[in-house]
């Protein structure tokens, strides 16, 4: 007799869109079903409660940034309508919400004490999320760093570890007795890479690999987070979040395949070994020079960055796939770079797979080789894991009746969650969130690409569930016992 595992394996995304109660009845039981967010692209709301700057707002306010012009400052504002977006999330029926903490809205400055006002603000949201039955995860740092830490060096800095612990001992001591789980940091590898090396995202810094002090500086900041809640005495779980995606050579040449285990570790394991190993990972002998850093990293550092984890969250998109070169455009995943010419590596194009809005390959597949390889590279090392993010962005079209039928949505949340709920041998997954709840601020995007199962309306606000929230809905519904 098959498994649930083997079934929900062997079964197409396609199947499953006009029955998601069938891939539903497959949900592992204990599995946590959820939606994510983060405080920057939702909550507007820039000059209440005596919130100061992020680099993001800094950022969008530089002529050029933003695709399409447009800044977060109303963004889809949440801060003025969590009660809805709530009330929107209990008739999904999800049960879980990953939220970020402004980082800037509770400690203003990113020094001192918290906000009254912010407090009563992140207050609201808790406890309106327990009443609806809606079990909070937040996560402390999604790429918000005041502005005033920024103009001291940011995370090219030590000290923004410190401050990011006494930060994180702040939220704890407001939060800790009814958040469930933590997040310390979300996506160091996308805060270095893309904010500190390419300036495609804030602070914009164009360092390449002299980014790098950025990386470690992130990872000590969780370390001591981890420290910083448990000292506050928070009754939740601890983890960090990283993304993921599996590396493969564009061709079979040693260049190529030196190429691919450079982007493996300047995306992947530079974030995940020190985390779940307690020590980076070996350079191949071409490339030492580039990490000249790490030389002189203090074994104290390597121990507060492995601090033991409760969880260890994962967000998965794609796949990357990796030529020896320098690339001849400056197009990046996340926009475009001024100094990616400069890369010993291109990323290339996967033409067997469909792609979203951004143009980011459709493997779900390849979800599957990551939780693989983390079991491969991290054994009895790697914590449960919750899969913290995934999502795509399409060009929804909203019908004359104001409906969206986001066919490419629900048919990528198919294949990707049929992947999660088999798992992988060796791993332990306990949930998966689904980026996103809303259309949002995407970034360096703007309002150009959406990835909610709610379609906002930017102009009025109006949200509108698609097509893919009420097949969730159904999914959810479908669950043994749900």
């Amino acid at each position: 007799m098959s498994t649930a595992s083997e079934r929900s394996r062997n079964r197409t995304g396609r199947e499953w869109l006009d029955n998601p109660a069938g891939l539903g009845a497959l949900v592992p039981d204990g599995f946590t079903l959820g939606v994510a967010t983060s405080a920057f692209q939702i909550e507007g709301g820039i000059l209440d409660d005596g919130r100061e700057p992020s680099t993001w707002d800094t950022f969008m306010g530089q002529a050029g940034r933003i695709a399409d012009g447009s800044d977060a400052s109303v963004a889809t504002d949440h801060y003025h309508r969590s009660a809805e977006d709530v009330r929107l999330m209990r008739e999904l029926g999800v049960d879980s919400y990953r939220f970020s903490i402004g980082w800037s809205r509770l400690q203003p400055g990113g020094k001192g004490g918290a906000s009254r006002s912010a407090v009563a603000f992140y207050d609201r949201l808790i406890d309106d999320l327990l009443a609806n039955g809606i079990r909070p995860m937040a996560t402390l740092f999604h790429w918000d760093t005041p502005e005033t830490l920024q103009h001291a060096g940011g995370w090219l800095e030590r000290d923004t570890a410190y401050r990011f612990a006494e930060y994180a001992f702040l939220a704890g001591e407001a939060f800790g007795d009814r958040v469930e789980s933590w997040v310390t940091v979300n996506e160091p590898a996308t805060v270095t890479l893309n904010g500190y090396a390419l300036g495609v995202h804030a602070p914009g810094a164009t360092l390449l690999f002299d980014a790098l002090p950025s990386a470690h500086h992130q990872l000590l900041g969780h370390g001591l987070a981890v420290g910083a809640l448990r000292d506050a005495s928070v009754t939740g779980k601890v983890g960090i979040t990283n993304v993921h995606s599996p590396v493969q050579p564009a061709g079979d040449s040693e260049d190529d395949a030196l190429a691919a285990e450079l982007f493996d570790i300047v995306h992947n394991r530079l974030y995940a070994d020190p985390v779940l190993l307690g020590r980076y990972p070996q350079i191949p002998e071409p490339f030492e020079h580039l990490f000249g850093f790490f030389r002189e990293i203090e074994p104290s550092d390597l121990a507060a960055i492995a601090a033991p984890l409760d969880f260890y969250g994962l967000n998965y998109y794609m796949p990357t796939r990796v030529a020896a070169g320098s690339p001849t455009d400056a197009a990046t995943p996340d926009g475009f770079s001024s100094v990616a010419s400069q890369l010993p590596f291109s990323l290339e194009p996967w033409p067997e797979y469909p792609v979203t809005g951004f143009g980011w390959p459709v493997a779900p597949d390849f979800l599957a080789v990551t939780l693989r390889e983390q079991a491969d590279r991290y054994g009895t090392a790697l914590p449960p894991v919750v899969i913290t993010e995934g999502g795509a962005s399409f060009p929804d079209v909203v019908a004359r009746d104001g409906s969206v039928d986001d066919e490419a949505r629900v048919l990528y949340l198919a294949e990707h969650l049929a992947v999660a709920f088999a798992g992988a041998p060796g791993v332990d997954v306990r949930g998966y969130f689904v980026w996103s709840l809303l259309d949002n601020w995407e970034w360096a995007a703007g309002f150009s690409q959406r990835f909610g199962l709610v379609h906002v309306d930017f102009a009025t606000q109006d949200r509108t569930p698609k097509r893919s929230f009420g097949w969730l809905q159904r999914l959810i519904g479908g669950r043994s016992g749900g």
